[in-house]
């Protein structure tokens, strides 16, 4: 008998379609039905000895929620016998309304998203949890407890969905008996095998393939799905294609994340034209299809992109590459490479009073406490010559050993995200608000940036950080990032910006609320012209926590 290897997810849902993502133990014939008799069928493809299906459900009706089935050759594999937890279901938005005015709180309908990142496996039932309590497994036992409780519309994973360089004890054990840890890469997977174990540790934890499986979810990676601090700059990046295992290790990721993750953020529209699924999906075997894209993901990442759009009714999200789109050659970096800038530009510009909120997803965050901003510009100016040649080595070891690369290490970028921000929510048909939503840092704030020439926008702007969902904030961490946000802070920051001769920012930012640590999601109701944040904890209890509830737009 076929068997149901990995999950199924609910990746995308509209108001007559969505798409149901499974992998099988052997080639089949995959079926979703609905209760409603709604359904689809897919054919698995093959990928490196591994058997997926992607299946387009059709039928569905506006506004309804529908349990769902799924059989393979025939046999039904989903639900799970004697499964705890209730039907699946995928629930569809109703109908958008024309004639909504969008004023106040009326006008369409309400869209619920809940985001985070950065979330290692939980353990094994019964086993020590080094981390504390998964927030995604608490937020399943939430909706698994009661069914009529809100629930997200959509699910967004801002990065680090697996932990290719930090596996845990379980993997390190299965990597040691397949191959040894003497050589490198040691103890981190190494090929494309290896991280289909992170996926099944991750996505096989009962509640989480629940929670996956019932409410749609947007993905996009950061570094830890390849390599901690991945494209850092061009000499990191030299660095590593010098290693014998690099190679291998970038190409099986960039596979195993379009498979596993980037293939379920498209529309069935855009599937329906994408030359390489359809490839995929033809051949025999597609592996040769998949590797030669990655290949070219490497060689020219210009050429790929991984940012994509989705439109939940009068909110739009823009899912930003922050990672294999950067530019790192020193006095060209940037953060997007020109043609995913002018595709960002487009899709935030695109038909002008047709949503209501913009959400900007990027793994990395735009605003970060002011000292670390601050440092992270610093740093770029010495790494660049700034300073002369002895500065420059100076930087680029302080940008290793400190992580010193997200927005702020990138100024040019940095400022044409500010001049985006401020032109997409100005004028006739401006969004309420746009907000960016990140994680990566390992806590929770918000913060507000101004403009200093008094151009900013009439939206509200924010950035809103959450992270982790699952993972470790050490001490060093929690102390640093206080005292980031403090006027010590600011001060310190000022010198070190002089001695770069880094010139002032076009944005200061206030921060409104935070930091905040522990394993915790954000959830966002959006509905008309408001807009409202709640930032919940997971407990030891298994439950999670409010910790902050305001509204974002008055």
């Amino acid at each position: 008998m076929t068997e149901l290897r990995l999950g199924p997810l609910l990746r995308y849902a509209d108001g007559s379609t969505a798409t149901v993502w499974i992998e099988a133990s052997r080639p089949c014939a995959t079926e979703v039905r609905c209760a409603d008799g709604a359904g689809g069928t897919a054919h698995t493809f093959q990928v490196a000895g591994h058997h997926y299906a992607l299946v387009q459900v059709t039928g569905l009706t506006a506004g309804t929620a529908t349990g769902y089935e799924v059989f393979l050759d025939g046999a039904r594999v989903w639900p799970l016998p004697d499964s705890p937890f209730p039907p699946s279901e995928i629930r569809t938005p109703a109908a958008a309304d024309a004639g909504a005015d969008g004023d106040g709180d009326g006008g369409g309908e309400e869209v619920r998203v809940a985001f985070g990142s950065c979330r290692w496996a939980a353990p094994p039932a019964g086993g020590h949890d080094p981390v504390g309590p998964d927030a995604l497994d608490s937020l399943a036992a939430r909706l698994a407890a009661d069914p009529a409780a809100e629930r997200p519309d959509v699910l967004l994973l801002l990065g680090d969905q697996v932990y290719a360089d930090e596996v845990s004890d379980a993997t390190k054990e299965r990597i040691s008996a397949r191959r040894g840890l003497a050589d490198a890469p040691g103890a981190e997977v190494a090929d494309y095998e290896e991280y289909t174990w992170l996926y099944y540790e991750s996505w096989l934890d009962p509640e989480v393939r629940w929670l996956l499986s019932t409410v749609p979810s947007c993905m996009v990676f950061d570094d830890h799905d390849v390599i901690d601090d991945w494209n850092t700059s061009a000499s990191w990046l030299a660095d590593m294609r010098g290693t014998p295992w690099w190679r291998e290790r970038l190409l099986s990721g960039l596979m195993s994340y379009w498979v596993h993750q980037h293939l379920g953020n498209l529309s069935p529209a855009e599937l329906a034209t994408d030359p390489l699924y359809a490839a995929v999906r033809e051949a025999p075997d597609g592996t040769d299809a998949l590797r030669a894209f990655a290949c070219r993901a490497d060689a020219d990442p210009a050429s790929v992109r991984w940012s994509y759009r989705r439109d939940f009714g009068r909110v739009r999200l823009l899912m930003v590459d922050s990672r294999a789109a950067r530019v790192l050659a020193e006095g060209e970096r940037a953060m997007l490479h020109p043609g995913e800038l002018s595709w960002l530009r487009e899709q935030a510009l695109d038909d002008p009073g047709s949503f209501d909120h913009l959400l900007l997803g990027t793994s990395l965050p735009w605003l970060l406490p002011h000292l670390v901003h601050d440092a992270e510009e610093w740093d770029a100016a010495l790494s660049r010559g700034e300073r002369g040649e002895r500065w420059a080595r100076v930087g680029e070891k302080v940008r290793r050993g400190a992580d010193l690369e997200h927005w702020a290490a990138f100024p040019e970028s940095f400022a044409q995200l500010a001049a985006l921000i401020a032109e997409t929510g100005t004028g006739a048909g401006a969004p309420a608000s746009v907000l960016v939503l990140s994680g990566d840092v390992h806590h929770a704030y918000v913060a507000e940036p101004y403009w200093h020439d008094g151009s900013g926008p009439d939206a509200r702007v924010l950035q809103l950080t959450c992270s982790p969902v699952h993972n470790s904030v050490p001490l060093s961490i929690r102390v640093g990032f206080r005292f980031g946000w403090s006027a010590v802070a600011r001060a310190l920051g000022r010198r070190l910006r002089r001695h770069g001769r880094c010139p002032r920012p076009p944005v200061g930012w206030r921060k409104k609320g935070g930091p905040w640590f522990g394993n915790q999601l954000m959830f966002l109701t959006l509905r008309g012209r408001s807009a409202r944040l709640r930032l919940e904890q997971a407990q030891e209890d298994g439950s999670l926590t409010t910790v902050r509830e305001s509204d974002l737009t008055s």
